[in-house]
């Protein structure tokens, strides 16, 4: 797994993914391990990450997805835990965090080198997309969570995915070929970002990260799914199922170590008297009873009355 020591050209990242992602790389040079982040990379297109001649013991790779997708889909199993930064960072000793640093998971890669010399590692998903079907899956992956019923995301065009486009674009008062523009994906990511008039959406007027969970009733089981990040000042709307009969919100405020923030000695959240299961981590889970027997934290959440269609629940500091 180890990178060439004698590359002769640039290193490039391409994104094969239905996602958005933002990357971090990781350089083993001579004992010294340092990182830098964040690279956006969007569906089907490509960033240089380092220019110039590889002379690095080691290249790894970090990659996480924007927060309007919720949890992350990207799997976190590398097996270099370095430190990064919430923002745009550049950490010259990168094995020990400081203060407002957290540990990721990175993982060695072995670029391929091109005709022309470029160092090139790509970013997939198991469904094995090229790189227009990689733009087509992200396309729709966003309609859906902004409402547009653009489902199945699976890459493959279709009378139900262009109608859902169409509508899209008219209500954002853009024409066709909008969706050929280098900024289209910044588009897309403000209108979900944006309140919405139908379903839920999060908005976090604090100036901490929140992290939030949803609970869906469908008359038949209650399923709680989580978590969504919500950075400060932005709004986002979690994906729900066709017609629920309930909804359910939780959501806390964390540091940049994951850590719930504490106001007045008490953790600042936002739930109710519902108990639902939950993990630290990403989960999704439909049977509700007994958590803590199951290892799962049983979590109070509170009703969002989607009765009028929609609604907006906006967090802030009391």
């Amino acid at each position: 797994m180890a990178l060439p020591t004698t590359a002769h050209a640039d290193l490039k990242i391409c994104n094969r993914m239905s996602y958005v992602i933002e990357a971090a790389i990781g350089i083993d040079d001579k004992a010294t391990t340092a990182t830098r982040g964040w690279f956006r990379i969007d569906p089907a297109r490509c960033r240089v990450v380092l220019q110039g001649a590889l002379t690095a013991d080691r290249v790894m790779l970090h990659a996480r997805s924007l927060a309007v997708y919720g949890a992350s889909p990207v799997p976190q199993n590398g097996t270099d835990p370095l430190c990064v930064a919430q923002d745009n960072f550049v950490i010259a000793a990168a094995r020990q965090c400081r203060s407002g640093q957290t540990l990721a998971a990175f993982t060695e890669i072995r670029p391929a080198q091109t005709e022309d010399g470029v160092m090139v590692s790509y970013l997939a998903e198991d469904s094995g997309y090229d790189d227009e079907q990689a733009k087509l899956a992200a396309i729709q992956r966003l309609l859906v969570i902004a409402g547009y019923d653009a489902a199945p995301i699976d890459g493959v065009d279709g009378p139900k995915t262009q109608a859902a486009l169409a509508a899209f674009l008219k209500r954002s008062g853009l024409k066709p070929d909008a969706v050929d523009a280098p900024d289209f994906f910044d588009t897309m990511i403000k209108a979900v970002e944006a309140p919405s008039g139908t379903g839920l959406t999060w908005c976090n007027d604090t100036k901490a990260k929140i992290m939030a969970a949803v609970g869906e009733d469908d008359g038949k089981t209650i399923s709680s799914r989580g978590w969504y990040r919500i950075e400060p000042g932005k709004c986002l709307r979690p994906d729900l199922g066709a017609q629920p009969k309930r909804v359910f919100s939780f959501a806390e405020a964390v540091d940049d170590n994951a850590r719930p923030i504490l106001l007045k000695g008490k953790p600042l959240n936002w739930g109710g008297a519902t108990l639902l299961c939950t993990r630290d981590s990403k989960f999704e889970i439909s049977e509700q009873g007994d958590c803590s027997a199951r290892g799962l934290n049983a979590t109070g959440f509170a009703p969002a009355d989607l009765s009028g269609g929609s609604r907006t629940l906006r967090f802030t500091t009391p």
